[in-house]
């Protein structure tokens, strides 16, 4: 193999030029990217970045010295075996990493919206939020609590559009959600309501209501960006298809980040996560692959939110449980996990308690067992409930 292709800037296709480096890989690399800054890490964006305690959250990596002829402002078009259509010409490759990451779902409506993926995406929205600014932020999920968190921070009057029941409702279910909910105070939180378009002033809900607001931020999820492999000879579905070595079915192609489908040995299904994670540890996996040689990327997923004043962090999957039981108090210091039929941890979700965090994330790859009447106990740590 001479020429390794990279679609993507964001930190996934960095690892890999990193780790394919690292491996002793010393032929040509191509890293393309579709916006014209530098690579740069995605969290601090909602974070760090949106609240101004920073302007930008670029990866220190330096691609010169790795060999990488980085190309910012071109994108990939087209791929058939062996070759990338760009919008500048075509790349002839033996092996490709796509690291495409994913796009920001929008509103229907001619109002204006803003959305949070990209640099220059928080740099936009942070010069709106200012205070007595009314911003209406649709999607009560991980993205939208951040926004309203960072809204309400810079005096902003919030609203908040959410369709479920509860906050986060769709990414761990109402129950949890609910306990979310008393973080909202100084918000107004509209749950069970749902948009019909954004327009001129605000956002029209289903039903004729109307939210006044200068600022309309969308945040109801992502779709991974694979549409220039629509007419690929590539397995797509809810991104590209790979197996646990991150392998697609195109030969000489592997994927990796927000827009890679793999297979779970662990969870025996695929899954796609789009968390920063995923982006640092995967990419290892997808340059041995590309190597010949025989890794697994088989994590435990992880994730993690500071919103209101709180640490959310969460690892493994939840759908594997069938027992949901909790560690503390709502209005203090608490944790989630989520049992299996035979008492084995499949996921842990804690707020402010980041011990249950990392004990609970090794307990799932070790795959032991607890003792669901002694973890019930937020006195107990969860290494000490293993039976």
């Amino acid at each position: 193999m001479n020429h390794v292709v990279v679609v993507g800037a964001g930190l996934a296709g960095v690892r890999t030029v990193e780790a394919l480096r690292s491996r002793g890989f010393t032929g040509r690399v191509t890293m393309l990217g579709r916006e014209r800054h530098r690579p740069y890490d995605r969290p601090p964006l909602s974070k760090a970045v949106l609240s101004g305690e920073a302007d930008d959250s670029y990866i220190g990596t330096d691609l010169a010295a790795l060999g990488v002829d980085f190309q910012p402002g071109v994108s990939a078009k087209s791929l058939r075996a062996g070759v990338v259509e760009t919008t500048e010409g075509e790349l002839g490759y033996d092996g490709l990493v796509i690291a495409t990451g994913a796009d920001p779902i929008r509103l229907p409506g001619d109002g204006p919206q803003q959305v949070l993926r990209t640099l220059d995406d928080a740099h936009e929205l942070r010069a709106m939020l200012v205070p007595g600014a009314r911003v209406a932020i649709i999607g009560a999920g991980w993205i939208g609590a951040e926004v309203a968190t960072a809204a309400r921070r810079a005096g902003c009057a919030v609203t908040v559009v959410e369709a479920g029941p509860a906050p986060l409702a769709t990414a761990v279910g109402a129950e949890i959600g609910a306990r979310t909910e008393r973080w909202y105070d100084g918000i107004d939180l509209r749950l069970g309501a749902m948009v019909d378009s954004v327009d001129e002033g605000g956002v029209r809900l289903v039903g004729g209501a109307f939210v006044d607001a200068h600022v309309v931020v969308t945040g109801i999820g992502v779709r991974p960006a694979v549409e220039w492999l629509a007419d690929a000879d590539i397995d797509l579905h809810n991104g590209v298809v790979t197996d646990e070595h991150l392998r697609a079915s195109l030969p000489g192609v592997v994927a990796v980040g927000d827009c890679a489908a793999w297979w779970s040995r662990r969870w025996q299904t695929r899954l796609r996560v789009e968390h920063w994670d995923s982006a640092l540890n995967a990419p290892d996996v997808a340059a041995a692959t590309l190597l010949g040689e025989d890794a697994v990327y088989d994590p435990v997923p992880y994730f993690w939110s500071e919103q209101f004043g709180h640490m959310v962090q969460y690892a493994g999957h939840h759908p594997a449980g069938e027992r949901l039981l909790y560690r503390g108090d709502p209005e203090g210091k608490w944790s989630a996990v989520w049992l299996t039929a035979d008492d084995a941890l499949a996921a842990v979700l804690a707020v402010d308690r980041p011990r249950d965090l990392v004990q609970g994330r090794r307990i799932i790859a070790s795959g032991q067992r607890l003792d669901a009447k002694r973890l019930v106990d937020p006195e107990v740590s969860l290494r000490d409930c293993v039976v």
